[in-house]
């Protein structure tokens, strides 16, 4: 066996259909498009979500609500989680930088601090924004907050 007399595998290769060849071709005339309409025409294609001229669903659906562009999103961050990176990381100062270098957030992510859960050491906090529970149980055990 050589490159020269290589051969596809018999049956593996088929012809192209030629389309519109002439009636002796069997795909002649219409050239299987079928009679008349935007379908059979050359340049066709159909718009996203048409539905054949029905009202299409998605303006069939009422508009609802709308989204706000000034709204802030923050990641919460409970008292028990401080507690649990406290023991796991060591980190005695809780700062953005901090929980951003240990993939606890993502780079421009805001960080709020709620009361959820118990704190038992003292902890410096450097976030966005933080409930009043939260402030006053850290600061009952000696740490302290700085708001960015």
């Amino acid at each position: 066996m050589e490159l020269h007399n290589l051969t596809p595998e018999k049956g593996s290769v088929k012809n192209k259909k030629r389309i519109a060849r002439g009636q002796g071709s069997g795909r002649g005339g219409t050239s299987t498009r079928g009679h008349k309409g935007a379908k059979s025409r050359s340049g066709y294609s159909r718009k996203r979500a048409f539905e054949g001229g029905q009202m299409p669903l998605q303006m069939r659906l009422p508009k609802r609500g709308f989204k706000n562009p000034n709204r802030v999103n923050f990641i919460a961050l409970n008292l028990d989680r401080l507690q649990e990176i406290n023991e796991k990381y060591g980190l005695k100062d809780v700062s953005i930088d901090a929980l951003y270098e240990k993939r606890l957030i993502k780079k421009g992510d805001k960080v709020k601090v709620l009361g959820n859960g118990e704190i038992t050491t003292a902890v410096n906090v450097t976030v966005h924004a933080i409930s009043e529970s939260a402030k006053s149980a850290i600061e009952s055990k000696g740490g302290s907050v700085t708001l960015l």
